[in-house]
């Protein structure tokens, strides 16, 4: 496999989600770059995503399209909403299945740095991620407190 590949990854189920909640650890999201189209029951942002596949002593970051469909509704939790200059910090993001349901409905919840959450409720688990561009080199490498 070639790691300085762009990204293309879909997840169908929750474990899928679990590699694409690995590659989104740390991206950076203007809120303003966030979108939720409820005619066509879609949720999408573009993030600035840190290359944690990259191997090597060059650390890089990356433009990535984060795509959900058959969304249903969509809530905010701890996110100044109206402060669209505002950068999210990715923590994860998850996929629970509706238990009282025999459909495939559920929600996915995203978990962003300061509590912030946004939560999806979804027909179902349709996810793609998908680099954009080419990366670019950072100093910068996340850092994270031993919990």
């Amino acid at each position: 496999m070639n790691f300085s590949s762009p990204l293309k990854l879909r997840a169908g189920n929750a474990e899928d989600l679990t590699v694409i909640s690995a590659a989104l650890q740390d991206a950076l999201v203007p809120l303003g770059d966030i979108s939720h189209v409820p005619n066509e029951k879609t949720f999408m942002m573009v993030v600035n995503r840190f290359r944690w596949e990259q191997q090597g002593n060059q650390t890089e970051r990356i433009h990535a399209g984060l795509k959900f469909d058959a969304v249903q509704r969509v809530q905010f939790r701890g996110i100044d909403r109206d402060n669209r200059s505002q950068f999210l910090s990715f923590l994860a993001v998850v996929f629970e299945k509706n238990d009282e349901s025999d459909e495939e409905d559920g929600f996915v919840v995203m978990h962003f740095s300061g509590g912030g959450a946004i939560r999806l409720y979804v027909g179902g688990l349709y996810c793609i991620l998908a680099d954009l561009g080419l990366p670019w080199p950072t100093q910068w490498t996340p850092e994270h407190e031993p919990e």
